[in-house]
């Protein structure tokens, strides 16, 4: 086993897909990494970790943190305790974090307070909105990383305008596109009809999917609930199906707001359901960040609810429209979609070609010489 070892860490769902493939490409590098999985265990439904983990391939963890919720900022500490305990006794010569989570925060902190050098994926995005945690996880971890592996242009504009050395910059893609490009292969061979919302999907022909999560939509009982009666308006020209987040369920009974039968309901669906179900969508309406990538890759049409995104080329390039909350600009922006089916934009960003996990192992590997 090679003495250059790496720590991949992963906390939430969105990590999982992350990471997947840059285990893939490790594994086929064998001769000059090792590598130990460290999940942190940030996501509190372990059930639905563990899916992940089965549907993505992903081995199971070498170390499970479980640092599980609370605060920010105690969901923050417990990862810092755990991790520094795996750095010390694993001594790796780099630390790889994904995306912008707390996880992703917490242990390249770590990682660069006992000198081991930090690489962070889908590094330099910017919203420019400092109320989103995630902007801080991103800007922060920025600030400390060594290498940084770029998804889109915007990212690496970013890194040079924040100081960051031409050499430190690699703009290889997106490894969640690689990921959901596997995904996608699988689903073409496999028979679908074992998922559970298979039957609905097959009854309803045409319809949109909701996702929404994030605090500033769904913590406030107006802007909810205004949220709510959009989708209801764009409910009557075609049938939504709406995964609801856990901490939407909560307060959507919490402030007594009540979804209409053309909204249909389902618990958070496992990865390879949940694109199963959005792959073949007449619109998306969400909030997540993620979606906006895949479904740039896949030209689905999708209306973001949000007032800005980390993620430009989306917009510029992709399927994806920004319309913030407001009801009205939700309702026009989905209608209008739903109005020329079949016209989303589908050029395809540059580099997302299913091939950025090795393009970073690549580089790596030159790093190491």
């Amino acid at each position: 086993m090679s003495s250059y070892l790496i720590l991949i860490v992963a906390g939430a769902r969105p990590n999982f897909m992350k990471i997947a493939p840059i285990i893939r490409a490790l594994e086929r590098h064998r001769d000059a990494f090792a590598w130990r999985l460290v999940h942190t265990g940030q996501h509190y439904d372990r059930e639905m970790s563990d899916v992940f983990f089965e549907e993505l391939e992903i081995p199971k963890p070498h170390y499970h943190l479980d640092a599980g919720g609370g605060t920010h900022a105690q969901q923050t500490a417990k990862i810092m305790i755990g991790f520094e305990d795996v750095v010390q006794k694993e001594r790796p010569q780099l630390v790889m974090v994904v995306g912008d989570v707390n996880s992703t925060l917490a242990c390249s902190i770590v990682a660069k307070k006992l000198q081991i050098q930090v690489a962070h994926v889908e590094a330099g995005l910017r919203s420019g909105d400092l109320m989103m945690p995630e902007e801080i996880n991103r800007i922060v971890t920025d600030a400390i990383s060594d290498y940084f592996f770029v998804t889109e242009p915007s990212g690496v504009e970013n890194l040079r305008r924040e100081g960051k050395r031409e050499e430190q910059i690699f703009f290889v893609g997106h490894v969640m596109i690689d990921n959901l490009y596997h995904q996608v292969k699988k689903l073409q061979e496999m028979d679908d009809s074992a998922f559970p919302t298979a039957t609905l999907k097959s009854k309803l022909g045409k319809y949109g999917v909701v996702t929404l999560h994030r605090p500033s939509n769904v913590d406030n009982a107006e802007r909810l609930g205004g949220i709510v009666e959009a989708l209801a308006q764009v409910a009557n020209h075609i049938p939504l199906i709406f995964a609801v987040h856990p901490r939407t369920a909560q307060n959507l009974d919490k402030f007594g707001i009540c979804l209409p039968d053309s909204i249909i309901r389902t618990n958070p669906l496992p990865y390879m359901e949940f694109l199963n179900l959005w792959m073949d969508a007449q619109v998306i309406l969400t909030d997540s960040g993620g979606i906006q990538e895949e479904s740039t890759a896949l030209g689905v049409p999708c209306v973001t609810l949000r007032e800005n995104t980390e993620r430009p080329i989306t917009i510029s390039e992709g399927s994806n429209v920004l319309v913030g909350s407001d009801p009205e600009k939700i309702v026009a922006a989905a209608l209008k979609v739903l109005s020329h089916p079949g016209q989303a934009r589908t050029k395809r960003p540059a580099l997302w070609d299913g091939a950025a996990s090795d393009r970073i192992v690549d580089e790596l590997a030159k790093l190491i010489v």
